[in-house]
């Protein structure tokens, strides 16, 4: 018997790019921007949306300025509590992307997960952090210490990796050990080097562990940062690395799929690759360099 959720991506741009204008109104505009899309998430049948990373602003890392450090937020906190009755209203989970201070000086990329009744479940921390050209985000965010929780919804076991932690698979294996049945991505990347992986590496994750993802980014450019071209090309993909729905490169939208998560069972009693695991020979790859 198939068991099938409608799953929800948002990919936006971002409506206020000046440095000159105080970080409230630049976050309220985004957030604002993105309500509409939220109700016609629910209108649509939408049973868990992901929003995109640090969806309530412009993705600041390249500025260097420590005048984005007010736009964190205790998580959970205000972003929080004004999303949870839309999840309420419409019976849908939201997976909230934020900007999270935790005490003074110590902040993190976070994702929020909030169940389909409004009940805030937890919380995700970026695990892994870069640090090049155009990504300061060292200077931003801590490495996230919570682990790879998976949360149970209303609809489903789901995990959260955030955008660059994708090109590392040693978490996403975990997410699948953990029980995930959806991973979600929300990424703010650009064209360049990485945009060729973008279709490439989450397909992966979803075979290897035998779990649907949804990988969601936005678009547009954004000045005076100008990192890049925000390319959007949000998706969701199944067990067996099929494409169930993407979308455009360059317009804001909502990308929904439908997901029979009894496909899970089915790809995984096919390839066997939780059973065949050696994890006593792995050690290597959790051995520190002298």
């Amino acid at each position: 018997m198939a068991r099938i959720v409608r799953g929800g991506l948002i990919q936006c741009s971002n409506p206020v790019n000046d440095e000159t204008r105080d970080i409230a109104t630049i976050q309220k505009a985004m957030f604002e921007k993105h309500l509409p899309f939220i109700e016609d998430a629910g209108k649509r049948g939408v049973q868990i949306l992901c929003l995109q990373e640090i969806f309530n602003g412009p993705y600041f890392c390249p500025s260097q300025s420590a005048r984005w450090y007010d736009a964190a937020e205790p998580v959970p906190g205000p972003t929080v509590e004004a999303l949870a009755p839309y999840a309420k209203k419409h019976r849908m989970v939201l997976i909230v992307p934020v900007y999270e201070r935790e005490q003074a000086g110590v902040y993190y990329n976070t994702a929020a997960v909030i169940d389909a009744d409004g009940t805030y479940l937890g919380k995700y921390r970026k695990t892994h952090i870069p640090h090049t050209s155009g990504f300061w985000e060292k200077y931003f965010f801590k490495p996230g210490n919570l682990g790879y929780p998976v949360f149970q919804t209303a609809y489903a076991k789901v995990g959260v990796y955030i955008c660059y932690d994708r090109h590392f698979p040693e978490g996403a294996r975990i997410l699948g050990l953990n029980g995930a049945e959806i991973v979600f991505n929300p990424s703010a990347t650009v064209a360049g080097l990485s945009q060729y992986l973008w279709k490439l590496e989450q397909p992966a994750h979803a075979v290897a562990n035998g779990y649907f993802m949804g990988c969601s980014n936005r678009v547009g450019t954004e000045a005076p940062w100008n990192i890049g071209r925000f390319y959007g090309s949000s998706y969701f993909v199944d067990p067996r690395g099929s494409f169930l729905a993407t979308g455009s490169e360059d317009q804001d939208e909502l990308v929904v799929a439908d997901m029979d998560l009894e496909k899970i069972e089915e790809v995984r009693r096919t390839w066997q690759f939780f059973r065949d695991r050696r994890p006593e020979s792995y050690g290597p790859i959790t051995a520190q360099e002298s």
